[in-house]
């Protein structure tokens, strides 16, 4: 039974332990990041050249970033699965499992055999360890936000505080990045052969990390007094479903204009850059990792700022920005000037991060506590099917078949129209009290 005193922690301690659990929440969603992101860094780099080394240049990047969507296919399978147990267990107990589902998954990638030892087969086991990724992933997201937001008292500072899970996610870039350049320079010219499975290995070591931590807090107040009032849905996902379609779909749509220029900015650049325009892939690694440690600013900046302004206002000035970016990034990778190529990498996360700061609350605040873990999570990991999981395939088919970056830059376009229009649609419940059942 759950003790009564934790949803009426006096002053002093609940601050404590809001603390802990963004501390908590931002350091595992971090790791779960690093692993994600470190799948997608090396599919670019390494995966297409030894899991199909007889295909055409084209269609062995293809194929490889075709395993690479399939972790997208599985997040909103993630999200139903871990929302369900979230919004039926509790917050604590789900994340842990999602920690150590993600972590597993991440290291065994370091132990697959190449096309060359086992043939096709070691196709069909990274697809299959990219699922499981993608399960894991699926469940985080929603569980991290909730960990943090549903401490916060003040109405006032939900955007800041639920900003901080979304910082993980430029944690886990910057620490996804740093270990392939620095296990790169350790292997040298052996990169290709055993070097890039060190960092998919060192991911068992952060994860014993995540588990410490998140095995130290409590569980939300908010849901100790769903259990305490005995207000948990039965059946969450199904009750989610029924009841609020529309902000789910809504959800979803909003984040074409982040989800998919994101993964373009930050994965696709890799084989355009590296193998297009011939850039050293260090001197790309650099100049992600750089994005990344700029956005451990920009998202709780931009989380801040929609405390003050708005939600979707802060939401859709940085679609509209984003969309007018795409243009001037592909323009400037396409000089060919290593200023301006780094400079591009480097801006292109902040229109993004105008929208991502904003974005856990805007999409969390639209459900009630008892279905807000499979709603939000839903509704967040949707678009990984529509928006994050095909964008790299679809920039390199733009490419190929038009011949012109500008062709993926109208793609970018083209999402943030969506978006603008969904985000329209929605409520704003910045500073407004949340319905606690």
């Amino acid at each position: 039974m759950v003790d009564a005193v934790l949803t009426h922690l006096p002053e002093d301690e609940h601050r404590i332990q809001l603390r802990r659990a963004i501390v908590a929440s931002t350091i595992g969603t971090a790791i779960e990041w690093y692993d994600f992101f470190l799948y997608s860094t090396v599919t670019g780099l390494v995966f297409a050249k030894l899991y199909f080394p007889h295909s055409d240049p084209l269609v062995g990047t293809l194929e490889a970033f075709a395993i690479y969507a399939v972790g997208f296919v599985a997040r909103p399978v993630g999200a139903a699965i871990f929302g369900h147990y979230g919004d039926r267990i509790g917050r604590k107990a789900t994340l842990i499992a999602t920690l150590m589902l993600m972590g597993v998954a991440t290291f065994l990638v370091a132990l697959v055999p190449t096309y060359e030892s086992i043939g096709i087969w070691g196709a069909v086991i990274l697809t299959i360890l990219r699922f499981v990724q993608g399960i894991g992933v699926g469940g985080e997201w929603g569980g991290s936000v909730l960990l943090s937001m549903e401490w916060a008292r003040s109405h006032g500072s939900r955007g800041f505080i639920a900003s901080w899970p979304q910082f993980g996610v430029p944690c886990g870039l910057f620490l996804a990045n740093l270990a392939v350049l620095f296990f790169s320079n350790v292997s040298g010219d052996q990169f290709l052969v055993w070097g890039w499975r060190l960092p998919f290995a060192f991911s068992i070591v952060l994860v014993a990390v995540g588990l410490y931590i998140r095995l130290g807090i409590l569980e939300t107040p908010v849901f100790s007094r769903l259990q305490q009032t005995q207000k948990l849905e039965k059946t969450p996902i199904a009750g989610v479903l029924r009841q609020y379609p529309k902000e789910i779909v809504l959800s979803a749509l909003a984040r074409m204009a982040e989800q998919a220029p994101f993964y373009i900015f930050t994965a696709f650049v890799f084989s355009y850059a590296v193998g297009t325009l011939k850039v050293p892939r260090d001197f790309v690694l650099t100049a992600v990792l750089t994005a990344s440690v700029l956005s451990f600013v920009t998202i709780p900046l931009f989380g801040y700022v929609s405390d003050r302004i708005g939600r979707k206002k802060t939401y859709m000035i940085g679609a509209a920005l984003t969309g007018v970016f795409g243009f001037i990034y592909f323009a400037m990778l396409d000089t060919g000037s290593p200023a301006l190529i780094f400079l591009a990498v480097v801006l292109s996360l902040v229109p993004h991060d105008i929208m991502y700061g904003p974005q856990a609350a805007l999409i969390a605040e639209l459900f009630p506590a008892r279905l807000r873990y499979g709603g939000a999570s839903l509704g967040y990991q949707m678009a990984s099917v529509i928006a994050g999981g095909p964008a790299p395939l679809i920039a390199t088919w733009l490419f190929a078949t038009y011949g012109s970056a500008y062709a993926i830059a109208l793609y970018i376009l083209a999402c943030t129209v969506v978006s603008l229009i969904s985000v329209a649609l929605m409520r704003d419940y910045t500073g407004k009290p949340l319905a606690d059942y």
